[in-house]
């Protein structure tokens, strides 16, 4: 199996891959998920600061089901394809409760599940939400042993990923919960892990981040979703 480093740019020797119909971009459907002056942010921290590392291949991971980790993947695919301007791939990689199209309002149509099972090339299972935003959805077909008995297939698949877009970000399931985000993250350059301010216990918060450091996964960051704050955002936002 052809293997690329991790280090390696995207030199832009490759087309993004053509598509035969555009989505329009929805806002990020979850008030209670970062802003967009937080998503920003993030994106500049994770895959934009100078002097640091090149990221292009992440995946962001929730410790426990309900941390809103689906929605902040969505909001910094669209933030980090605004900035950049460089072709950006968000892929709905939990084929367990796959939720991506749902935050978009597109078609979960043939995606990821089929590219494992079928082959062919990846342009055929992809999707263009925006001029520098796609979208690989996790496909009809897909089910937790797709993924699970395939980890070898879904490498090659991540690593074409790679070849053909400058930045990829993979949605998972949360890891504490089920296996399927550690061959993800193995794949990856880094792991986002999403955490709930009010619902994550720290002991689940260490054992998730553990999970992946015992795999040889990096961690990029945390985030800590579903802040509350002691004054109205609004006023929050003036200080």
């Amino acid at each position: 199996m052809q293997r690329v480093s991790k280090d390696e740019r995207w030199q832009g020797n490759i087309p993004p891959p053509p598509v035969s119909r555009t989505y329009e971009m929805r806002p990020v459907p979850d008030a209670h998920v970062l802003s967009r002056e937080e998503l920003v942010k993030l994106v500049q921290m994770v895959f934009l600061l100078p002097g640091k590392p090149a990221r292009h291949v992440v995946l962001f991971s929730g410790a426990a089901a309900g941390a809103g980790c689906s929605t902040i993947c969505v909001g910094a695919a669209e933030a980090l394809a605004a900035q950049a301007e460089q072709p950006v791939c968000l892929v709905d990689s939990n084929l367990r409760f796959p939720s991506l199209h749902v935050c978009l309002g597109v078609e979960n149509r043939r995606g990821l599940s089929e590219a494992l099972l079928e082959g062919g090339p990846m342009q055929e299972y992809i999707q263009k939400l925006s001029p520098h935003l796609w979208f690989l959805p996790s496909g009809v077909r897909c089910s937790p042993q797709v993924g699970v008995n395939g980890a070898g297939r879904l490498a090659a698949r991540i690593i074409e990923l790679r070849q053909q877009f400058r930045y990829v970000l993979l949605d998972s399931p949360p890891v504490n919960t089920y296996s399927d985000a550690i061959p993800l993250g193995q794949c990856a350059d880094g792991v986002v892990l999403v955490v709930g301010a009010n619902s994550t216990r720290r002991e689940a918060a260490r054992k998730a981040k553990d999970c992946f450091l015992s795999a040889g996964s990096k961690l990029a960051g945390v985030v800590l979703n579903n802040r509350t704050y002691p004054i109205p955002q609004t006023l929050y936002d003036l200080l």
